[in-house]
């Protein structure tokens, strides 16, 4: 076979290497086991590159989950709750998990307990789409709660 994959014919080991000579290609045996084995003329270091390309693209898609982020305060108003909730639903029904930050401002942090709130507000509202990862924590002025999609069967 040639480079194109268009057939040669059947040739002797001698005759296949003095082609590929002439045309300054490899000679390349791609089923030894077959009768007679099957050798093609192609440039070799190319076909290790298109190769290595094929494979690196095949384990490209595979795998790949992000974390989306999703920012509230305590005192939300419903709108902007209930847009943020249809955004969250969203990002997990594409696979992605999502981390939920509850940022207080000021003298917010004295009442943590309004962000704990918030949070079950939110996992009520994502209840049979989501699943807690963990349990909620404080970092500084964050409180924050990563969720998964839930697998569907």
């Amino acid at each position: 076979m040639d480079e194109t994959g268009k057939q040669v014919g059947l040739l002797s080991r001698e005759e296949a290497l003095e082609k590929a000579r002439n045309l300054e290609v490899d000679l390349v045996e791609i089923a030894p086991m077959a009768q007679p084995p099957v050798a093609k003329l192609i440039d070799f270091k190319k076909f290790k590159y298109i190769e290595a390309k094929k494979e690196r693209d095949s384990k490209g898609g595979s795998g790949k989950v992000e974390l989306k982020e999703i920012r509230f305060t305590p005192f939300i108003a419903q709108g902007d709750m209930d847009s943020r909730l249809a955004k969250i639903k969203a990002y997990l029904s594409d696979g992605n998990r999502v981390k939920i930050v509850v940022k207080f401002t000021g003298r917010q942090i004295t009442r943590v307990e309004f962000g704990h709130e918030l949070i079950k507000k939110v996992l009520t509202g994502l209840e049979g789409a989501a699943t807690p990862d963990g349990v909620t924590k404080l970092q500084g002025k964050q409180l924050f709660l990563i969720l998964n999609p839930v697998k569907k069967k």
